[in-house]
């Protein structure tokens, strides 16, 4: 059954603090079709100090395992009971929160029982490395999952996991499932080749497709990669597919609607489509993504995560769910295509039915390099979806070739469809 993760900082979010986190806000999460809360920079990190990268600093430099951010309270002293009611309310409105596991590194001013090496990876200038070949720091890494499922969380984030041992970290998280044993572990990894480790010997649920699904789509809208390369992306990776966490935002990469990326949502409804429907794989929402943020206020199309910052979509999205205006027409437009793109990726063809690529069996003016085409169908319910990442618009009849009709029900062997330039279309078959 397919997921949907939605990636929010809560210091971004309303007023900034947990009491933001009410019901019309999970409200409007449920509009959308969420499943997943991901808290982004929960876990205390490093502020206020001469090493730490803007103000008030990165969620990724954690300076106490075992507190969150004080900031993120309306009474700064109550802030674990403030969060584990977060944690209550989200559960209330019927969705699951994930939150932060960071294991290759800690603040520079960490004080706690993680053994660490004296130096950083890369710029991470703000940070020290964890020793993970001292047997100090799994016990502690798991004594730290415990604390945190011990609040109610239903599963982490878990950063950079390629710069840990894969079977250090899999035995940890193997520890700890033995008393949380439905906790979900997501994975940030960006190598293909390293899937199979973290997945077969780490033991997580879900990966980034980085390297997959969502390079690919941006290199074919930059016109620098070929649709076909989704076709062997799938090809590669099989039955793993389900595995994958498909993305078109997080908080490092640069939003969708920023100059740095598609420069407008209406250049990215094909990217969309392919991302959410071609397979049953999970996606993931970042805060803003669905009414267009384009992070103009932020550094080179990025919402920043050292700074203090106010970006344009997420007020809008504040002041919509407190009194039902703020959002522009452009905005509710985009919001209202996310919705039904949402709403149809919940429908058993697409949440958990089959898949079949028509991309082999297209003749002209189908270009295999600017599109895509696939059906979807469950249970006599079936849809073909076509994706335009041309410039220029599509009127095609899409090939339905006889081994499909044969395996699917469907009785139509063509589809007649228009779609605009860099958009879908997506036709009901049964």
């Amino acid at each position: 059954m397919k997921s949907i993760v939605y990636q929010v900082l809560p210091r971004l979010w309303g007023d900034g603090t947990f009491a933001s986190w009410d019901d019309k806000a999970f409200d409007f999460l449920r509009s959308l079709g969420v499943d997943y809360v991901w808290y982004t920079g929960i876990p205390r990190h490093a502020s206020g100090e001469s090493f730490v990268k803007g103000n008030p600093g990165s969620p990724y430099a954690i300076s106490d395992w075992y507190d969150v951010n004080p900031y993120l309270a309306s009474d700064p002293d109550k802030r674990l009971d403030e969060f584990r009611q977060l944690v209550r309310r989200t559960h209330e409105a019927g969705l699951k929160c994930l939150v932060d596991f960071i294991p290759n590194h800690v603040a520079c001013n960490y004080k706690g029982a993680l053994a660490l090496y004296g130096w950083h990876d890369g710029d991470w200038t703000d940070t020290v490395k964890v020793n993970w070949s001292d047997p100090a720091t799994p016990a502690e890494m798991a004594r730290v999952l415990r604390f945190w499922a011990s609040t109610g969380v239903d599963g982490f984030r878990c950063d950079m996991v390629e710069l840990v041992p894969a079977d250090a970290l899999g035995a940890v998280i193997a520890e700890v499932r033995r008393d949380y044993p439905e906790l979900l572990f997501v994975a940030e990894v960006y190598q293909k080749e390293n899937y199979a480790r973290y997945l077969d010997v780490a033991g997580f649920d879900l990966l980034y497709d980085k390297s997959g699904s969502y390079d690919i789509l941006r290199g074919i809208l930059a016109g620098e990669r070929s649709a076909r390369e989704l076709t062997w992306n799938w090809q590669w990776l099989g039955d793993r597919q389900g595995t994958m966490l498909n993305f078109l935002e997080n908080h490092d990469e640069q939003r969708l609607a920023s100059p740095w990326f598609a420069g407008s949502p209406d250049r990215a409804w094909a990217l969309l489509a392919f991302s959410l429907l071609f397979n049953d794989a999970p996606f993931m929402l970042y805060a803003g993504q669905e009414v267009g943020e384009n992070a103009a206020e932020g550094h080179e199309g990025r919402t920043s995560i050292f700074e203090w910052c106010k970006p344009a979509g997420l007020s809008a999205i504040a002041e919509y769910i407190s009194s039902g205006t703020g959002l522009g027409r452009e905005r509710r437009h985009i919001l209202a295509r996310y919705r039904e793109l949402l709403r149809l990726a919940r429908r058993a063809a697409f949440a958990s039915g089959q898949v079949w690529d028509l991309c082999y069996c297209q003749p002209s003016p189908f270009d295999p390099d600017k599109h895509f085409a696939f059906v979807r169908w469950h249970s006599g319910s079936a849809y073909a979806v076509f994706c335009n990442f041309n410039p220029s618009p599509a009127d095609l009849t899409l090939r339905l070739p006889q081994e499909l009709l044969a395996v699917s029900g469907i009785s139509v062997s063509g589809v007649a469809l228009h779609a605009a330039p860099f958009d879908y279309s997506i036709v009901r078959l049964g």
